[in-house]
């Protein structure tokens, strides 16, 4: 008899819980870590600065994303456990269960999604303005990558109803200063990209044009958004459609 009301005691359950939610985390987590290997995650990421991150850390975006998975389980047996020790109002305690996990799971899902969206854009405006030779260009990516960080993170407070309003004050200041900023720091880039739209839409010389701009003479070998690219005497030009904008130029007929 001792031993059944030993049994039923609620903090031993509580424990009894503790430690099987522990033990399913840990297997739940190693089992999604080997998914993820599987599913060759590791060499999706592998380059992204957010797996470099996560290296420098000791740490890799699959182990971080298995543990992820881990520590939800770990804090529903925690919170079970709490229950069924009875050391949180029953009815408070459940509604606040069933409306905050949900939240902050989603919150950090947000976050995590977040963080590959801004690599990948980052990445992919580094690709496009590759072909810019404008040093204020190389701060573009940057400023991207900050930026979807920043939504990131205000989407995943304003899951778990945190005020987000003095954020959404500071996104407002943020973004006019960018504004005012970029349309100063870039004038360049603003205006080699107005004319390289002009170019490519009027076409006043294309590929294989022989064309004189500024300094620079030869055969037109590419023209995009930002850039005119021009060859001569086996060297390659590349001029910044501003230039083609101050300068003019000059289409040389055979």
């Amino acid at each position: 008899m001792e031993i059944q009301t030993l049994v039923d005691e609620p903090v031993v359950i509580a424990l009894a819980v503790l430690v099987l939610g522990l033990v399913v985390g840990y297997v739940v987590g190693r089992l999604n870590e080997e998914l993820l290997r599987a599913a060759e995650v590791p060499e999706a990421v592998e380059g992204t600065p957010f797996e470099r991150t996560a290296q420098s850390l000791g740490t890799s975006t699959v182990k971080i994303v298995a543990r992820l998975s881990s520590w939800f389980i770990y804090g529903i047996a925690l919170l079970t456990a709490i229950h069924i020790a009875q050391l949180l109002p029953t009815e408070a305690f459940w509604e606040t269960i069933w409306t905050f996990v949900p939240q902050v799971f989603v919150a950090v899902l947000v976050v995590l999604v977040g963080f590959v969206v801004a690599d990948k854009a980052e990445l992919a405006v580094s690709e496009y303005l590759r072909g810019v030779k404008l040093p204020e260009v190389s701060i573009i990516p940057r400023v991207v990558k900050y930026s979807v960080l920043f939504v990131a993170f205000l989407i995943a407070l304003a899951q778990i109803n945190v005020a987000v309003l003095p954020l959404l004050i500071l996104l407002t200041v943020y973004t006019t200063g960018l504004v005012l900023v970029g349309a100063f720091a870039f004038k360049d880039f603003l205006v080699s990209s107005a004319v390289g739209i002009y170019l490519l839409l009027n076409q006043p010389y294309g590929i294989g044009d022989r064309v004189e701009i500024g300094d620079h003479a030869g055969i037109v070998q590419e023209v995009d958004l930002f850039v005119t690219k021009i060859e001569s005497d086996s060297r390659e030009h590349v001029i910044p459609n501003r230039v083609v904008f101050e300068d003019g130029f000059v289409r040389i007929r055979d």
